[in-house]
């Protein structure tokens, strides 16, 4: 498995910190998204280990239970989609079941000496990872799910794996602590339409900023402006993988991209786009211009 606490230095110190503590204090419901659940998915599966670690505590503990989340074989670790953990007489493909729910709840009101992680996910017919989305995971499932979801068993956590928030209904989101989880994967990424706007955006002056909304706009008028905040979402996490280890930039970094993720959101709400990309705060804060321009150049092998 790749380093999840080089490549999510944060994420992994919050719930490291969280767990250390000894009361298990992390919230009941998480929600990642991002374009590379594959991460989410690894994301949680390492935090269902720290849960249940009886070893040494350390990313390499050899416990039984470290084994077997490894492994992803761990008795209360389990993935629910449309094809994973459903009732024998359940023959839908295609969504996470309303008898799915009823049987999680039923399963869940047995006590177990484990901290019991349910992972919600899809999967495609190869069996690959996708992102939840109101397709595959309804609101009947779901709202079937809420109290659970409210008022979960001690020592049980649920994790929603999705690309993007909206995807997920709102009842879903409101009762979730919600984390962007960024793509390390360069295959992922295609910026091309955004990259020479973009290029040296770290280093915009004050009155350079209307040129760089300009730009940005232009393209958004040939193209869809979704596919234009998805493609400046890929180029801050090319940007961002290129400087792991520059603590204050990836702050910003992080910062930008939930910006972009909520100028989506706004364009999606029929608001105006030229007022969007007026607003969207992604160039530098001025205080810390001369620290975060100290970074590094993407990657040639990213596209």
């Amino acid at each position: 498995m790749h380093s999840l606490d080089k490549e999510y230095p944060f994420l992994m110190k919050y719930f490291n910190n969280g767990i250390k503590a000894g009361q298990k204090n992390i919230a009941h419901c998480i929600l990642f998204y991002g374009s590379d659940i594959q991460a989410q998915y690894d994301l949680a599966l390492e935090i269902a280990r720290m849960l249940n670690c009886t070893g040494d505590h350390t990313e390499s503990c050899q416990c039984l239970n470290c084994k077997w989340i490894r492994e992803n074989n761990h008795p209360a670790v389990l993935t629910i989609s449309k094809v994973d953990n459903k009732p024998s007489d359940d023959t839908s493909k295609t969504v996470i079941s309303i008898d799915q729910a009823r049987m999680i709840k039923n399963d869940l009101l047995v006590t177990s000496d484990y901290h019991r992680v349910l992972i919600f996910c899809d999967k495609d017919k190869e069996g690959n990872l996708q992102g939840l989305n109101q397709q595959n995971f309804q609101s009947d499932a779901a709202n079937a799910l809420l109290k659970t979801f409210e008022e979960p068993p001690s020592n049980t956590t649920f994790f929603f794996l999705t690309k993007d928030k909206s995807d997920v209904i709102t009842t879903v989101v409101s009762r979730a602590q919600c984390f962007y989880v960024p793509s390390m994967k360069d295959e992922d990424r295609d910026y091309s339409l955004v990259k020479d706007a973009m290029d040296g955006y770290l280093e915009l002056e004050r009155n350079e900023v209307l040129d760089f909304n300009d730009k940005i706009l232009d393209i958004a008028k040939m193209v869809d402006p979704l596919e234009v905040f998805t493609q400046m979402q890929n180029y801050l996490e090319a940007l961002l993988k290129s400087n792991l280890d520059n603590m204050a930039l990836k702050v910003k970094l992080i910062s930008d991209i939930k910006a972009v993720e909520t100028a989506k959101k706004e364009y999606r709400l029929n608001i105006n786009i030229q007022t969007i990309i007026e607003t969207l705060s992604i160039r530098e804060d001025k205080k810390n211009d001369r620290q975060n321009r100290n970074y590094s150049p993407i990657s040639k092998n990213c596209r």
